[in-house]
């Protein structure tokens, strides 16, 4: 059986996420393909108790590195009980977020060096890597104005202040800068059909790699 293909959707806050991996969902599966949904933090028992440590607003201040070993342990079980027999299976596995947000959050907003999460990356996952990334990029505040306008309390992460949202940007922009070949960034600053358009064009990309 052919190896399955692995797409990892990141973004900053309020950059669309949800209704945007639905809507990945939905275009896979209309062209047939078997799509296996996940996310990060989580997507096993272990890895969704420990997203609710990591995401718990009451939460007594967390030590960076605690935070980033605690992301790679629920990735290393996400990793082998989840992602890797999908693939094997031939599933599409689309996760939202990744180790890019990694990068991004604990390397980028918290100030940890790449190094180490490069390391822990190698350990945890090998040679495993998303075949595609698509980034929702938006401005920082724009992003901060949506993400204020939902119903639900912001988590621990979300409570952080303009000026780590915008290291995380930027460590995203960089990570698309050194991976141009799997990333696509989309602009979802702009409105939802032309933010999906922008999806729907790469994922007819490489569906038509593929066939």
């Amino acid at each position: 059986m052919a190896r399955g293909f692995f797409l990892t959707l990141e973004g900053g806050e309020g950059a669309g996420k949800s209704t945007n991996l639905r809507f990945v969902q939905s275009c896979l599966e209309a062209a047939g393909k078997p799509v296996l949904m996940t996310r990060e933090p989580g997507g096993t028992a272990l890895g969704e108790a420990l997203r609710a440590v990591l995401l718990d607003a009451n939460q007594s201040p967390v030590d960076p590195l605690a935070e980033l070993l605690m992301m790679f342990a629920a990735r290393a079980q996400h990793v082998e009980d989840v992602i890797k027999p999908a693939l094997a299976e031939g599933y599409w596995v689309v996760c939202d977020r990744f180790t890019d947000a990694t990068y991004a959050y604990q390397g980028g907003g918290r100030g940890l060096p790449r190094d180490t999460i490069a390391t822990l990356e190698t350990m945890v996952q090998g040679d495993l890597r998303p075949d595609l990334t698509i980034l929702l990029d938006l401005p920082v505040a724009v992003g901060m104005q949506r993400a204020g306008a939902r119903d639900a309390a912001p988590d621990r992460i979300e409570q952080e202040s303009q000026d780590f949202f915008e290291r995380v940007r930027a460590a995203y922009r960089e990570r698309a800068q050194q991976f141009p070949q799997r990333y696509c960034v989309v602009d979802a600053s702009q409105d939802l059909p032309a933010v999906q358009s922008g999806i729907r064009a790469a994922l007819e990309t490489v569906m038509a790699k593929r066939s």
